[in-house]
Order: structure tokens, then C-alpha cells, then sequence
């Protein structure tokens, strides 16, 4: 199925570390042809040339950055087959904690920067038929305590999601989203102590795992892969029965909070 991705031209956001530039090297390997967008110039860069891609640095919260990486994609390949909106940020802690910018900056970044770079690229898409692949989350199916707006920025995403797949069915364009748990990159790990013990309390995926969830997307158009099953299960009893999330929650924040003991004095999981 991989052969479906020679010579196409895939956005990636977020492409400068983790789950973004596993999924870089990921269409590289397939042979596509890959813009990657992040805040960070230099390690982005990096990731460009290990992959041949083109290195578009890139806010999401800037319209006129966003507006830009279009342009420098057409510049170069005339066309777009697929955008993988995946760059994100968060805001941990009670919501009456948070610094208004900071709540701010996690809903531009997760869900504003999403929509608009998927509007701007759509006439293109539409050209192509091609694939939006929107990285959500298992927050996106649960509310989250210690990480409201991220929790509610990927519920955002994941509506847009499904209600512009329903719009442009009849187009030929698809998206689609990915809504992995917790993952083992620097956006997780290396935050340990304002991350919530509950999230550790669940199986940690690598970014090549997510990653090759979000090239199966691009090429069968699932409308959407969530893992690990496990975690998506309890996330789903959680949301229809409250109550279970407020019985169990003690329980769980305990083996998570055993878990982020152990990553702290640098022992496996």
C-alpha cells in the first residue's frame, strides 16, 4: 500500500521532533515528497535533510506563517496530496491556575492553526483528492483534569474532523484523525513533574507507533485510529459513566504516579 505514497507531496506540521518528524521519515521512506513545518528552524532543518524534504520554518498560530508554508509547497511541487496537521502545545495544571495567554496559545496551536491551514490547503486538496490527517488525542474522547485546554482543544479537532469529512465526501477529499494516549517524546517526558499522574497510568506509545497510524490514515482514509485499545476502552466507559472515572481515578493516579517515579530515576516502564 506504501506505493500509493511515491511522489506525493505530504505537509507535516509539528515535523521537528517526535511523533511529526517519525511521521517524516516514515512518507521519506515511502517515497513521497515531504514539506516539513515547525517553530524550530535549526532542529527542523535537520530533520529536512535526513529525510530530502523541504524545511518550511512555520508558527501555526500566524496566519501569514501558515499562508506562507502553502505557498513555498506550491512553489515547489505544484501540488498537495496530503496535510498532517500534528504540531501542539499544552497547559498543565488546575484551569484556575492557567495563564490566560498560555490557554490561549494551546487552542491556536491544537485546533485554530489546524482549521485554517486545512482551509487554506483544501482548493488544492480538492485538485488532488487528497488526505488531511489530523493528530488528535485519547483527551479528545475524555475530559482530562490538570489538562483542560488540551483536552478540550483535541475534542475541538476531532468534530471539525468528522463534520468537514462529511462536507467534502463528494469532493473526494478525506479526513481523518489519529488520537493516540500518551507518548514517549520530549512533549511528555520531558514534563514529568506538571503531567498528570493519571495520564501515566496508561500504556506509552512510541511516536514511530503513532506515526505509522498516521501514514496508514493517509493512505486508506480510515476515519479514525485511535490506540492503545486498551486505553480507548476505559476513555469510553469514563465518558458514559462518570462516576467510574471518579471510582477508579484514585487507583489509577497511583499507578501512574509509580510509573513516573520510575522514568525519574531513569528505570524502565
Amino acid at each position: 500500500m506504501a506505493q500509493g505514497l511515491v511522489d506525493k507531496v505530504i505537509i507535516v506540521t509539528g515535523a521537528s521532533s517526535g511523533v511529526g518528524a517519525a511521521a517524516a521519515r516514515a512518507f521519506a521512506r515511502a517515497g513521497a515528497k515531504v514539506v516539513l513545518a515547525a517553530r524550530s528552524a535549526e532542529r527542523l532543518a535537520a530533520v529536512a535533510t535526513e529525510v530530502g524534504g523541504l524545511a518550511v520554518p512555520t508558527d501555526v498560530t500566524r496566519f501569514e506563517g501558515l499562508r506562507a508554508l502553502i505557498e513555498r509547497t506550491l512553489a515547489a511541487h505544484r501540488r498537495i496530496d496530503v496535510l498532517i496537521n500534528n504540531a501542539a502545545a499544552n497547559a498543565r495544571g488546575t484551569f484556575d491556575s492557567l495563564d490566560p495567554g498560555a490557554i490561549a496559545t494551546v487552542i491556536d496551536t491544537n485546533l485554530k492553526g489546524p482549521m485554517l491551514l486545512t482551509r487554506l490547503a483544501l482548493p488544492y486538496l480538492r485538485q488532488t483528492q487528497g488526505v488531511v490527517v489530523n493528530v488528535a488525542s485519547i483527551a479528545g474522547h475524555f475530559p482530562l483534569p490538570g489538562e483542560s485546554p488540551y483536552s478540550a482543544s483535541k475534542w475541538g479537532l476531532r468534530g471539525f474532523t468528522f463534520a468537514v469529512r462529511e462536507e467534502l465526501h463528494a469532493a473526494g477529499v478525506a479526513l481523518c484523525a489519529v488520537s493516540p494516549g500518551p507518548i514517549a517524546t520530549p512533549f511528555l517526558l520531558d514534563n514529568l513533574d506538571h503531567v498528570p499522574d493519571l495520564v501515566f497510568s496508561q500504556p506509552i506509545l512510541s511516536a514511530e507507533e503513532v506515526a505509522q497510524a498516521v501514514v496508514s490514515c493517509a493512505l486508506d482514509r480510515r476515519r479514525e485510529r485511535s490506540m492503545p485499545s486498551s486505553t480507548l476502552l476505559l476513555a469510553k466507559l469514563a465518558r458514559s459513566f462518570p462516576w467510574l472515572q471518579e471510582l477508579l481515578r484514585p487507583t489509577l493516579e497511583a499507578k501512574g504516579a509509580k510509573v513516573k517515579a520510575r522514568l525519574r530515576a531513569g528505570l524502565p516502564r
